[in-house]
């Protein structure tokens, strides 16, 4: 297999390198501190117009059509100066993917266009409620037939950029009476919709600056044309589509941990301790090593994962090593860079106890490392049989 990166796939990568070491990373502690919003919505407004937003998604509507690989790479990169937009970005690739995939084509037509120019800041996955986190087959949001249109009851919780979303992606019960994950559709949903409404935003252990939201709606109103795909079949494309933003969750964790392991390195070349540096200790050396052979393990996996995508092959059970081992790696990675740095990595003069909490949802969101580790396992069966 050939590992080297195309010459787009490269300046795509070192355009994201650019605009994160000079717009994101410089922002960074400000949104972990509650400022900077207006600042954050510039620079994902730029990101858009450098073809961020929409990387996966055809020319036609205004997407790069740069491929998994490429979306791997800019996530990764935009990630390691600062989480909260990267998980912005990877969300809202993930929304853009959908509608071109199974939107109509006024969908594809109305919002593809604003997602990619930055006209709408970002787009919103609606799926997780109380009681449907892990299972969302247990979902209760419905959606009821009136007249030639749609009537949406339900909250949604935890969902990414609620706030500034101008478009979100809904899944709900069209039919009560199916077996559970039989009678789910998805639909489109505008942001200035009537019924819509941005509840509290929630108070996170770490990337502030990513808006968390719940999102209610209250006999919001829907048009026949705003079902996605066929009536009672979303439920498959949810757990479809999820591949394709743990692709993004295992980038985005490994950045973050490029970004605490590239920290440690530079302090213990410089700080000394009985008499000597620190980097030139051999239990260092040791720990610097592991982590970076999990990083590039981690690294592989990913690009595997991506590739497979691009191919147009099944990487369901890929997506889901990449997700679970990046993220897992990330809890390691961030908390031995912290470490390396002693009592200097707990103190917010130094960003490693925000790279740590910034790591820590990434074994959480777009599904657990409990469920990626049973979704491995049973397509690995599977295969086996």
């Amino acid at each position: 297999m050939n590992l080297d990166l195309s010459d787009e796939h490269r300046m795509i990568r070192d355009t994201a390198r650019r605009i994160a070491e000079d717009r994101l990373g410089p922002l960074a502690e400000a949104l972990d501190h509650g400022d900077g919003r207006a600042e954050f919505l510039q620079n994902l407004k730029l990101l858009a117009e450098n073809g961020f937003m929409g990387l996966n998604v055809s020319a036609d509507y205004g997407g790069s059509e740069a491929g998994a690989v490429s979306f791997a790479l800019a996530v990764e990169e935009i990630g390691r100066a600062c989480a909260s937009t990267g998980v912005t970005v990877s969300v809202t690739n993930m929304v853009g993917e959908i509608i071109e995939l199974i939107g109509n084509d006024e969908q594809r037509e109305t919002h593809l266009p604003r997602l990619c120019d930055g006209t709408y800041p970002a787009g919103a996955f609606c799926l997780t409620e109380a009681g449907a986190g892990s299972d969302p087959s247990a979902m209760k949001t419905r959606a009821e037939r009136a007249g030639n249109g749609w009537v949406l009851n339900g909250t949604k919780l935890y969902i990414t950029s609620g706030e500034y979303a101008g478009a979100f992606i809904v899944w709900a019960v069209t039919d009560k009476t199916a077996p559970r994950g039989k009678g789910i559709s998805c639909f489109l949903v505008p942001a200035d919709t009537p019924g819509l409404v941005i509840g509290r935003r929630e108070e996170k252990h770490g990337q502030h600056g990513s808006a968390t939201n719940e999102i209610r709606f209250e006999d919001c109103r829907l048009p026949a044309d705003a079902l996605m795909g066929e009536e009672n079949d979303g439920f498959r494309i949810a757990v479809a589509e999820l591949g394709g933003g743990r692709i993004g969750i295992a980038a985005l964790a490994l950045g973050i941990s490029r970004a605490a392991m590239d920290a440690a390195k530079a302090y213990v070349a410089e700080r000394e301790q009985f008499g000597k540096k620190i980097a030139d200790m051999q239990g260092v050396q040791w720990m610097i090593a592991d982590r970076e052979t999990e990083l590039e393990a981690a690294r592989l996996l990913i690009l595997q994962a991506a590739f497979l995508k691009d191919q147009g092959r099944p990487y369901g059970r890929e997506a889901s090593m990449a997700k679970l081992y990046a993220s897992e790696a990330a809890q390691r990675a961030t908390y031995t860079a912290l470490q390396l740095h002693g009592g200097a990595g707990y103190i917010r003069d130094y960003p490693l106890e925000r790279y740590a909490r910034d790591a820590r949802i990434t074994t959480i969101y777009e599904g657990t490392s409990e469920i990626q580790r049973l979704i491995i396992a049973r397509e690995t069966m599977r295969a086996f049989a």
